[in-house]
């Protein structure tokens, strides 16, 4: 914005002092030139008066030098005798105009100018006493036609650069009014998108930029209070739990000894910590939007042995089969381990809350150079619809469904520049892949699909061409 209104300024100031200055720089041209003839019209006129009453050589002579023009003026008599003759006689001074030229003059009577070497001559009739036409010849160089043109033209161009500059100094002045209140909501809009909720724009500028920026304030302080007032909704939510937990616990503690029991026990004690943590998160003061840092993260293979620990006493007791892979060794990513725990949680509870008992079930690692992709699959029915299971809170319409889990495990791969997708498994029913990017760049997934080898097992060909397999494999993700 900037920039356009000094071109703009630039642009008309320089169209208004050439329309005016070009028009202005000829008429003083011409003006000029007229005084130079004007002046030589007078000294011409200095001498008729003389010729009038005498045509003695001696006597014109010193009329020529009382006027100052000796060396530039010439006076024209006619030959003596003859009065109808069109012969000439020099008799002062120096003649530069063409004789053709004087004759004319002097046989229509008016005054004219000619073209000479250096200059220009006036030729000027005058009537002698005796009837005949005497022609005065006055000669203006070059120089004193010209004369202050190039100085006034300097004059011009100066005042015409001086207009220019000018409007493009306040021009630019006007634009930097313009364009800082704009930067500074620009700003003040990325870091409150990048979770700087402190962050406020000075209400400057032109009104118009300060009624933005007063609305932007407004919005930011609404934001604040609707994300205190969520906390603390969370919080409180979070911290009616402890009632039904303390029963849990006290009735996992009657339960005796045996495995069952001490995994109820284990499980309770987890579901314990969890709520304290939502608690604490949710009581801060300032959310947590930062990414990880370096170093920070986890081990995804560890996670997933460990969640797979866990729901394996589950899946033996409900009779399903289910298979690990990928897991033999460390797998760092750049997320938390309580947030890939999670994630991992909501897809195993789907899978034991939306198949019958029996269904198999398999989680796959695969450690590729910028990517991690956590394969949860199943062989139940299957997904109809992919995307309103990813809506935030459609869920299944089923009960005990909030529609949260497919959405956590979503805000966990794009926090990292990956993606969920959806599709069909090797088994027969519903594949949940998590893109999880290694080095927080947009995620590739255009042209990485993940494909089927002959063993079954899901790999991620970051390196392929697109052969009928592949294309078979695209279509079934976009129509699973």
């Amino acid at each position: 914005m900037r920039w356009a209104l000094v071109k703009v300024c630039l642009a008309v100031t320089t169209m208004v002092v050439v329309a005016f200055a070009i028009p202005l720089g000829l008429v003083i041209k011409e003006m000029a030139r007229d005084r130079a003839f004007s002046n030589a019209e007078r000294q011409a006129a200095a001498v008729a008066p003389a010729l009038s009453i005498t045509t003695d050589r001696d006597q014109l002579e010193r009329v020529v030098a009382s006027a100052g023009s000796d060396s530039g003026m010439a006076v024209h008599l006619p030959a003596a005798g003859d009065r109808g003759s069109d012969q000439k006689a020099l008799d002062i001074g120096r003649q530069r105009a063409a004789a053709d030229d004087i004759a004319t003059v002097r046989r229509l009577g008016r005054a004219s100018t000619t073209e000479v070497s250096g200059g220009s001559t006036l030729l000027q009739p005058v009537a002698l006493s005796s009837g005949k036409i005497a022609v005065v010849e006055v000669y203006v160089p070059e120089s004193e036609v010209s004369n202050g043109v190039a100085t006034a033209w300097a004059v011009l161009a100066g005042v015409g650069i001086a207009l220019v500059v000018g409007s493009v100094a306040v021009a630019d002045r006007l634009g930097v009014r313009m364009v800082r209140p704009a930067r500074k909501l620009v700003e003040g809009a990325h870091e409150l998108g990048e979770g700087k909720l402190g962050a406020r724009v000075p209400e400057e500028g032109p009104t118009e930029l300060r009624l933005a920026a007063v609305a932007f304030n407004s919005m930011a302080d609404q934001v604040v209070q609707l994300l205190a007032n969520e906390r603390e909704l969370a919080a409180d939510l979070s911290h009616r739990l402890r009632t039904p937990l303390t029963v849990l616990r006290l009735n996992a503690a009657s339960l005796g000894e045996g495995p069952a029991a001490e995994q109820t026990r284990a499980a309770v004690a987890q579901l314990e910590r969890e709520v304290d943590t939502i608690i604490r998160t949710a009581r801060e003061a300032k959310p947590q939007t930062a990414a990880a840092g370096p170093g920070a993260g986890c081990d995804a293979a560890e996670v997933v042995r460990e969640r797979m620990g866990f729901w394996s006493a589950l899946a033996e007791d409900e009779g399903r089969k289910w298979r690990v892979a990928g897991t033999e060794r460390p797998v760092r990513i750049p997320v938390a381990r309580a947030d890939l725990a999670a994630a991992l949680d909501a897809l195993l509870g789907n899978v034991f809350r939306h198949t019958a008992e029996g269904t198999a079930f398999a989680v796959d690692v695969h450690n590729g150079e910028d990517a991690v992709i956590v394969l949860v699959s199943d062989a139940g029915p299957g997904i109809r619809d992919p995307e309103a299971a990813m809506a935030r809170g459609r869920g299944s319409g089923s009960a005990g469904s909030t529609g949260l889990g497919l959405d956590i495990v979503r805000r966990l791969a794009e926090s990292t520049g990956g993606d969920v997708r959806i599709g069909s498994s090797v088994l027969g029913g519903t594949e949940v892949r998590i893109w999880i990017q290694l080095d927080g760049r947009e995620p590739v997934r255009r042209g990485h699909r993940v494909r089927r080898r002959r063993t079954g097992r899901l790999v991620p060909p970051f390196h392929r061409s697109r052969t009928l397999r592949g294309r078979r494999d695209e279509l079934r993700r976009r129509d699973p």
